[in-house]
């Protein structure tokens, strides 16, 4: 998310790491684990800390489950793993009116509303 959020290809960050483009794709889906070090290089690169990539997670010594930020940050990166979700996450605060921003939710909405009646 971070490196679409900084508009940086797959090829550029693997570049940078001296790494391929289908390693980065594999550590981006999952696939493969990334190391420590390679963690750090990432971090590195995508100028953020190392704990960026760890936001939202639970801590394991006090078994606190925030079940509602969890089911948040999903949503949030389900809508910004899109690229029309990213550009709409990028183009809507520049709306400036509240009103406008309301009537485009609400847009978003009616629309969404009528695609789960058409499927259900």
């Amino acid at each position: 998310m971070r490196r679409k959020m900084l508009g940086v290809s797959q090829e550029a960050l693997a570049d940078a790491l001296g790494l391929t483009f289908q390693q980065v794709q594999k550590y981006e889906r999952g696939a493969n684990r990334v190391s420590a070090s390679k963690l750090y290089e990432i971090a590195k690169t995508l100028q953020v800390p190392v704990s960026y990539f760890f936001d939202g997670l639970a801590d394991p010594m006090t078994n606190d489950v925030d079940e509602v930020g969890a089911a948040a940050e999903r949503v949030v990166t389900e809508f910004l793993n899109t690229p029309e979700g990213l550009e709409l996450a990028e183009m809507f605060p520049k709306i400036g009116r509240g009103r406008v921003r309301r009537q485009v939710l609400d847009l978003v909405r009616a629309m969404a509303e009528d695609e789960t009646r058409e499927k259900g």
